[in-house]
């Protein structure tokens, strides 16, 4: 019995060292953040939930940067997989992740940089028709990073009627210069041909304002992808033109989107 009794003691005191070092560890994770925001604020935004639509090259980057920020809970929503064509700006494409759901290669690259946080992976496409599936008043924060008009509208309505703040990208294709990105409400917009359908639709159900990031660069047309032409060069009847993308701008959208995000979710 005795030495039962000193087992459990030493597993105790072995318990309460683990959790001391594990605290000591993620405080030593986020003091760099904590010296600009404050620890307070820092363990304000280990508490927030935040919805991520759309993990492709915008969205991707906005996970990144929350998860090193410190952001304690995700919901990441995507039904795609990853190919080669994202290698040129996808954080979370590489040889090795090609085929696999972009969620769930984000969630581990998240659970790596923070093992403590919550990640919930939701293989499917949001539409109107499946957005009875989620819980729109759970999230502190929903970011929209979807390229679909329908999409973006139906969530964007979402998260305004349960008053949960929203964030939504418009158009990062056929840009080059990332330096052009603003952030701006909807109807303050211009240039962008994304934004401009946003702005009439929205205003259409009478959404009064919506924080987006946005590009003030003409937009680029695209070259014929090699890979597709033909002799005649024919573009088929109602086929949508695949948007040309850099590594650069869309990143620094998703930058942008986070930071908005920290900002509002902290108070600073």
């Amino acid at each position: 019995m005795i030495r039962l009794t000193q087992y459990e003691n030493e597993d105790k005191l072995f318990s309460v060292k683990t959790r001391s070092l594990k605290g000591e560890i993620m405080s030593e994770q986020f003091s760099r953040t904590a010296l600009l925001i404050g620890q307070d604020k820092v363990e304000e935004l280990h508490k927030k939930r935040v919805a991520v639509f759309g993990i492709g090259g915008v969205g991707g980057y906005v996970c990144e940067a929350l998860v090193r920020s410190g952001i304690g809970a995700f919901d990441l929503i995507d039904n795609d997989t990853v190919c080669l064509s994202n290698l040129n700006r996808q954080i979370i494409a590489t040889r090795k992740t090609i085929g696999r759901y972009k969620t769930e290669v984000m969630k581990e690259r998240m659970l790596d940089i923070n093992p403590d946080v919550d990640v919930t992976i939701h293989n499917c496409f949001f539409l109107p028709e499946n957005a009875d599936e989620f819980d729109f008043s759970q999230y502190d924060y929903v970011v929209d990073a979807v390229d679909t008009v329908t999409a973006k509208i139906e969530l964007i309505m979402r998260a305004q009627k349960e008053n949960v703040p929203v964030i939504s990208a418009m158009g990062a294709g056929n840009k080059l210069d990332a330096s052009r990105f603003k952030v701006a409400d909807i109807y303050d917009t211009s240039i962008c041909p994304l934004a401009r359908v946003m702005r009439r639709e929205l205003k259409k159900r009478d959404v009064k304002h919506l924080k987006v990031v946005y590009s003030d660069e003409e937009p680029i047309t695209p070259m014929t992808d090699p890979s597709n032409s033909s002799e005649t060069d024919t573009k088929p009847v109602g086929k949508r033109t695949t948007p040309g993308s850099t590594a650069f701008v869309p990143a620094v959208a998703g930058l942008l989107i986070a930071g908005e995000i920290v900002k509002d979710l902290s108070g600073i």
